[in-house]
């Protein structure tokens, strides 16, 4: 027999015979023993099969989920680095929407302050010509009085003409006392008198 490549089926210790000899081994005893050492390999051999069943199985099993674990692996590694491009290009939009802002918020600084400076020149300009009227209209109001004065040094004054005051238009007016006749009007005082 070859030790390397010893296989015994149940088949084979069912079969196998013995030699008869004299003082041996009781048939029966030895039948009986062939009988459950071939139940027993036999039961080996079918759990053997079913475990080699089995492990098959498993590691089928095992392989499936290998598999499924570097499915869901590369799914993470994806998703970890679509959540960092996501994180990467949200943070660049934000930087451009601020700079945009930024430069948003400048110009119409800028605007504003242009249309300040142009209001303000718009207001100078306008309170240097209403200086310049009032200069001129004080002038001519001075002319004008300067040349009544002449006038009325020059001739007597008719109907009881006062300087200052106007000549009463009917008899009502000349009752009333001087104080209450009209007089040259208040706003044309107020502008010889600057």
């Amino acid at each position: 027999m070859n030790d390397d490549v010893f296989r015994l089926t149940p088949l084979d210790v069912r079969k196998q015979e013995f030699r008869k000899s004299m003082r041996g081994y009781d048939p029966a005893e030895v039948e009986d023993f062939r009988k459950r050492a071939a139940d027993e390999l036999e039961r080996v051999v079918r759990e053997r099969l079913a475990l080699t069943e089995r492990l098959k199985r498993l590691e089928e099993q095992v392989t499936a989920f290998k598999e499924r674990e570097k499915a869901m692996n590369d799914a993470l590694v994806a998703a970890q680095q679509l959540r960092a491009e996501t994180k990467e290009q949200a943070e660049r939009e934000a930087q451009m929407i601020i700079r945009e802002a930024d430069a948003d918020a400048e110009r119409r600084v800028d605007r504003a302050r242009r249309e300040v400076e142009r209001l303000e020149a718009s207001g100078q300009n306008l309170a240097r010509q209403h200086h310049a009227y009032l200069a001129a209209l004080r002038t001519l109001v001075e002319r004008q009085k300067a040349e009544l004065d002449a006038l009325a040094d020059a001739q007597p004054a008719p109907f009881g003409k006062v300087a200052g005051t106007i000549a009463p238009a009917d008899a009502a007016e000349a009752e009333r006392p001087r104080d209450a006749r009209k007089s040259s009007p208040k706003w044309i005082k107020s502008i010889v008198e600057e």
